[in-house]
């Protein structure tokens, strides 16, 4: 074995959190679009333009929620198990909505009705908006807490809801969540369209900045002085068996802000999400798109780079039984199997980096209303 235990377990806590950061800046836009689309475009044809401005690439950036959820299921069972059971109903509303994508991407154009493409596009609104807020509610549950915990044979017992999801704290992250996302979208549908449209994108995108702003300083003083964090009382050995029964865990407010000060470096990740997201503001506001997309890409990447390193090394808390909690010490699998999934991570990801570098530099530059006109080669 080249690696031991402990650090392949480091090496997947860090390739999961760059999978859903992939997602949240590909797919992300992509949600936006789906979030904007009954209020950016003014007439069917530019509703087109905003169609077709995703509809080349969203299939292929979804995966990267696939991928995401196969890397938890595999490297992190235990978990995968925990959320998937626990947060079953927020999940299928999640999948509602990437259901209702396609339907609405697809069949939006096939018939001329007015009401029946008016109703295709508050499928598409529901299709983003309800994901976008969702992630964010479960980002701000793990934070909160779960219900859950085990019974001396590990089995998994959780006692909430969906209506228990619904918490304040929980909301305010799932509002974080979607005025990230909006950002996201209105600052690269700005590079991709133009005229009235990516006017109204980018002062879209800038409302949506600073709402994301405002609301991840609240989270941030919320997390401070009004959520329990945990912290691990005992020894943990990082190469051990995976077993969440066997460590002593201490509550206390305030307690996620203890690895900012363990690590001072980690506050980069908080502070890179507010640098992101007040560039992407001005960008968008002078009209430089380009700029914008970058600088609200790292703004994603920092927010959700905070709540990964603010609960490390926890992976999902239980608000019932922090002792039962699954950490990255202790919820993992074999040593055997993360040092196999690592090879084909190794080979496979770069493959799918250059595929996706190479589509979006072919599908470079703007789709316009001319060009909707014209038939030119548009599927939607």
């Amino acid at each position: 074995m080249l690696l031991d235990y402990g650090t392949l377990r480091i090496i997947w806590w860090a390739l999961l959190g760059a999978l859903l950061i992939g997602f949240a800046v590909l797919d992300g836009f992509d949600l936006g679009v789906a979030m904007l689309h009954p209020f950016v475009p003014k007439n069917d044809q530019q509703r087109r333009v905003l169609l077709n401005s995703v509809g080349p690439v969203w299939e292929g950036n979804q995966v990267w929620f696939i991928l995401g959820g196969g890397a938890a299921f595999a490297a992190w069972p235990a978990l995968y198990a925990a959320s998937f059971s626990g947060f079953y109903l927020a999940m299928f509303l999640v999948l509602l909505g990437f259901i209702l994508r396609p339907v609405s991407l697809t069949f939006h154009s096939k018939m001329e009705s007015e009401t029946w493409r008016r109703s295709r596009d508050w499928g598409l609104f529901f299709s983003g908006l309800v994901p976008s807020l969702l992630f964010g509610v479960a980002f701000g549950n793990l934070l909160l807490g779960a219900p859950f915990n085990f019974d001396p044979m590990l089995r998994l017992n959780y006692q909430g809801d969906l209506l228990g999801l619904l918490r304040p704290f929980a909301l305010l992250c799932g509002l974080v969540s979607v005025a990230m996302l909006a950002m996201q979208d209105a600052s690269y549908l700005a590079m991709k369209s133009d005229g009235e449209i990516a006017a109204r994108a980018c002062r879209y995108g800038v409302t949506a900045a600073i709402v994301l702003i405002l609301a991840f300083a609240i989270a941030g003083v919320w997390v401070a002085y009004g959520v329990t964090g945990l912290s691990i009382e005992t020894p943990i050995d990082p190469s051990g068996p995976s077993n969440p029964l066997t460590k002593s865990v201490a509550a206390e407010t305030g307690g996620w802000l203890a690895n900012y000060r363990a690590a001072p470096i980690a506050a980069a990740a908080p502070a890179l999400g507010f640098a992101g997201a007040v560039v992407a503001a001005l960008a968008l506001w002078r009209r430089a798109p380009g700029a914008a997309f970058v600088s609200s890409s790292f703004s994603v990447a920092g927010v959700i780079a905070t709540a990964g390193f603010s609960l490390f090394p926890f992976l999902m808390p239980s608000s019932t039984r922090p002792d039962h909690s699954l950490a990255i010490w202790d919820s993992s699998s074999s040593q055997s199997t993360l040092t196999i999934m690592l090879g084909a991570v190794i080979v496979f990801l770069p493959i799918v980096l250059a595929y996706t570098s190479w589509v979006f530099y072919v599908l470079r530059g703007a789709v316009t209303e001319e060009a909707i006109e014209r038939k030119d080669d548009y599927y939607y």
